[in-house]
């Protein structure tokens, strides 16, 4: 009760002004703020729809990569029960704006603002029969409102890292009356799972299930094998390396690395995935290139002549082009963190990227089983790539070390459901 108040006095005001002054320094939160504006006028009007028979689940995600590992729950949802209503709430506007397309949801929002009326009012628009919230993005107000009217709530693909910050004691007490207002706490992980109850959580029920992201990973390379985005002639008789989500930062090092290789190896091919393919990014990247190495943009196939760079300026294909790769760096190790190591791992590929990976349990998990290699350097790049174009019995043993992870850690899915009360 004295966190409750002390929240919605304090912290909900703090971090509404906080939102707002950000809302008018960044395009991405303006959207999110804008994105707000008559939500519950909006979903009120889409739950109109809805039969008051028919059962509904809230899923809630901070972003894209946490909404990839409710994908699966999803999907075993509606397999399972069909007539059940999929409501699915974005904290971000990326992971909001992307996902609008998303079959399997019967209705994609904005979370409102966490203060305690709209979380009421959002609980009782939506009336879910359970809600679901992926790996940490947990807003008290709306899990408050869930547990006054005895909503099961669970926290899915759950991860603890141990932060000192946790363990001062006005913090850890928080954080403790947070996770006590939750029924079901299923971790990715045994580590996470020590670490809540560690905690000293005395109310929800802590269970290992593991993380449905490797589910998801998994079905989407079946997938992604039947979207042939390129002619077999491209490929036929190259080595192919595919640069994932690579930021600026990323690109520096990789640069003189890939001109490199390319002057010593004729039958090298680059596929270079820009994080963000904006028109300054590609023309940052092909200035780099002229005059040293030959480029294509992935727009302009049709016209390929044999170059040696694909520089790929659309979004959505990065997934599906892993299945013409022999190496796979992904980026984001130089710059914020490591995007999705486990995509191009579920092909059977080597994975390298950079410094930048702590944060990220599939990177130690690829790391511990031989399957991925971390870089520091431009050299360190050029000597890694070196390597496994020169050596096929190494680059196919990691490639093979990789699969066989993503496929040990298939079944979170299965095992949450047997969680999941309707």
């Amino acid at each position: 009760m004295i966190w409750k108040l002390f929240y919605n006095i304090v912290i909900v005001p703090i971090l509404w002004l906080l939102f707002r002054i950000y809302s008018f320094m960044n395009a991405k939160a303006r959207r999110s703020w804008n994105g707000r504006e008559e939500l519950f006028e909006r979903l009120d009007k889409k739950l109109s729809r809805f039969s008051t028979s028919e059962k509904r689940i809230w899923f809630h995600a901070s972003s894209m990569g946490e909404f990839e590992q409710a994908k699966p729950i999803v999907a075993e949802l509606k397999k399972r029960y069909p007539s059940v209503r999929v409501i699915v709430s974005f904290f971000s506007s990326s992971g909001y704006e992307h996902s609008l397309s998303y079959k399997l949801a019967d209705i994609i929002t904005y979370i409102p603002f966490d203060s305690a009326q709209n979380a009421r009012r959002f609980v009782e628009l939506i009336q879910p029969s359970a809600a679901i919230f992926m790996r940490y993005d947990l807003w008290p107000n709306h899990l408050w409102e869930l547990n006054k009217r005895r909503i099961p709530s669970y926290l899915a693909s759950a991860t603890f890292h141990r932060k000192k910050y946790r363990e001062m004691p006005l913090i850890k007490s928080f954080f403790r009356a947070l996770y006590n207002s939750i029924d079901y706490i299923l971790t990715v992980s045994s580590e996470d799972r020590d670490n809540f109850i560690a905690f000293k959580i005395s109310r929800p029920v802590i269970e290992e299930v593991g993380d449905t992201r490797y589910d998801q990973v998994w079905q989407r390379s079946a997938d992604s094998r039947m979207k042939q985005l390129l002619d077999s002639k491209i490929t036929a008789d190259k080595k192919v390396i595919v640069i994932g989500s690579s930021w600026r930062e990323d690109d520096v090092h990789l640069l003189t690395a890939i001109n490199r290789l390319l002057l010593e190896t004729k039958t090298l091919l680059i596929i270079w995935v820009p994080h963000e393919p904006t028109e300054e990014n590609l023309d940052y990247l092909e200035k780099e290139f002229n005059g040293k190495v030959s480029s294509i943009r992935f727009s302009h196939l049709h016209n390929y002549n044999g170059e040696s760079i694909i520089v790929v300026d659309s979004v959505g294909v990065l997934m599906p082009l892993y299945q013409y790769a022999n190496i796979a760096y992904v980026g984001g190790g130089f710059s914020s963190g490591i995007h999705n190591v486990l995509e191009p791992a579920a092909y059977g590929i080597p994975v390298i990227f950079g410094p930048r990976h702590e944060k990220s349990q599939e990177a130690k998990f690829l790391l511990t089983s031989d399957g991925a290699k971390s870089v520091h350097s431009s050299e360190e790049i050029y000597q890694v790539f070196s390597i496994l174009i020169k050596e096929e019995k190494k680059r196919l043993s990691n490639g093979r070390n990789a699969q066989a992870l993503v496929r040990s850690k298939i079944g979170a899915t299965e095992r949450f459901m047997k969680f999941l009360k309707l």
